[in-house]
């Protein structure tokens, strides 16, 4: 048996994560948030938030972020007030939408990655332009 590197270890995992939706219970949700509430606090989460304005989204990430856009259509459609419901009923509504329209979610993301790349390119060109402007 080999040893796996860092990279092929992260890929692998980061693959398995895309293949499909996790849906998280209540207390990983207030868990997940209020960690994301202090790591956003920090100089060095600032600091590669702002270095990622600089660059294109990997692949993996950009089908991260196209899984997301097509729940939420789905999420807008369905639930139109989804943003006030409870904690509990968010996790309800994500089962039922990961049950029903997963795979027409996967579907829909394959085809906005495309769409999403182009605005990367975009976001990228903007934000260089801002930093020469700038100085």
């Amino acid at each position: 048996m080999t040893k796996k590197t860092f990279k092929e270890f992260y890929s692998n995992t980061q693959e398995k994560d895309l293949d499909e939706f996790r849906v998280l219970s209540k207390a990983a949700r207030k868990k997940m948030a209020i960690r994301m509430k202090k790591l956003a606090k920090s100089a060095a989460f600032k600091a590669k938030v702002a270095r990622s304005k600089f660059k294109v989204a990997d692949p993996a990430k950009l089908l991260v972020k196209a899984r997301k856009a097509a729940k939420k259509k789905f999420v807008d459609k369905l639930f139109p007030s989804y943003k006030e419901f409870s904690l509990q009923r968010r996790v309800q509504a994500d089962q039922i939408i990961n049950q029903k329209y997963g795979g027409a979610i996967t579907k829909i993301a394959k085809r906005m990655q495309n769409v999403l790349r182009k605005k990367e390119k975009d976001k990228v060109k903007a934000a260089r332009a801002a930093k020469q402007d700038q100085s």
